[in-house]
């Protein structure tokens, strides 16, 4: 059955919860005050159709008509079965805890519930998103040289490319969510979920998290990415990780980092995320902490990352 919802605005984005659509003859279904009643209760917890009867003070036969009438238009279901004296009695529950009639009429793409579909994007994102609400800081590396390596970061603006999907599924943060990682750490912000972008030469939280990563790098020249799993070492420009850890600060929150060992592995591990999420998710595991390796490719031969495998 195609999932349904109704939605609703609040505050700075959108709520939302799913709904059963119902023919439109099933409206006299509603019009009934008792069948209304029954639906309330029903809501609440599953029930007999004698503690029905009993709780609105009806006949149980009365109950049991409109029971029928209500299972026949798809409103309810039978939650239990249990034998009682040589009968079968049945707990009833509703279908859905929200009904809609629709008339027809054009349907408009809502593309922040298209998510809902992706239950690895909706797993891996928490608790960034949070009521299809982003609840995170985007950090990025300082253009000016900074860091032990007096670096400029070149890489910053793929976060774009990244904050451009997830605005289309989800509602942006109530406050600015972009940081350099100079900013975050004199403001004293790293207690937040983070989404990290470029390597830790670039990108100075990054180094500071890097000793936590399943996939971390190295440390000096010549760059590399070495897996704690499988024990590889990676040393090709393309290569990139797609990680998930606590917060090293607030174990309660999370960090995303998106990095490689050059600018090209950290475009591959955006694309990755945001082109590729179904390759890349098919590996994804709840557990705290987790890293894919991915290598870009330049399919079409512009000399631009364009398409990436997942290596581990």
């Amino acid at each position: 059955m195609e999932s349904s919802f109704i939605v609703k605005a609040k505050d700075n984005g959108y709520v939302y919860a799913p709904v059963q659509m119902v023919e439109p003859t099933s409206l006299k279904v509603f019009g009934n005050t008792l069948r209304r009643s029954i639906l309330e209760l029903l809501a609440k917890k599953p029930m007999y159709p004698a503690e029905l009867a009993a709780k609105l003070k009806v006949h149980e036969q009365n109950i049991y008509y409109h029971l029928r009438q209500m299972q026949q238009a798809g409103l309810l279901d039978i939650a239990e079965k249990k034998e009682i004296r040589g009968t079968i009695a049945k707990k009833y529950k509703p279908t859905a805890l929200s009904f809609a009639v629709s008339l027809g009429g054009t349907w408009k793409e809502y593309t922040a519930l298209s998510a809902e579909a992706n239950r690895h994007l909706l797993q891996f994102l928490s608790p960034v998103v949070q009521d299809a609400l982003l609840q995170c800081l985007f950090v990025v590396g300082s253009p000016d040289p900074h860091g032990p390596f007096k670096a400029y970061a070149r890489d910053g603006h793929y976060a774009i490319e990244l904050a451009l999907f997830l605005g289309h599924y989800y509602s942006q943060p109530p406050s600015f969510g972009v940081k350099l990682d100079v900013d975050l750490k004199r403001e004293k912000q790293e207690k937040e979920n983070l989404i990290l972008v470029g390597g830790p030469v670039t990108n100075t939280i990054v180094s500071e998290v890097n000793a936590f990563l399943p996939v971390s790098f190295g440390d000096k020249e010549p760059w590399t990415l070495l897996s704690k799993k499988t024990g590889r070492k990676y040393t090709d420009d393309s290569i990139g990780i797609v990680a998930k850890i606590p917060n090293p600060w607030d174990a309660q929150k999370c960090v995303l980092v998106l990095a490689g060992i050059r600018g090209e592995g950290t475009r591959a591990a955006i694309l990755a995320l945001t082109r590729f999420n179904n390759k890349l998710l098919q590996r994804y595991t709840e557990q705290k902490e987790w890293a894919c390796v991915v290598q870009g490719y330049d399919i079409d031969g512009d000399g631009v990352v364009d398409s990436v495998e997942v290596v581990e």
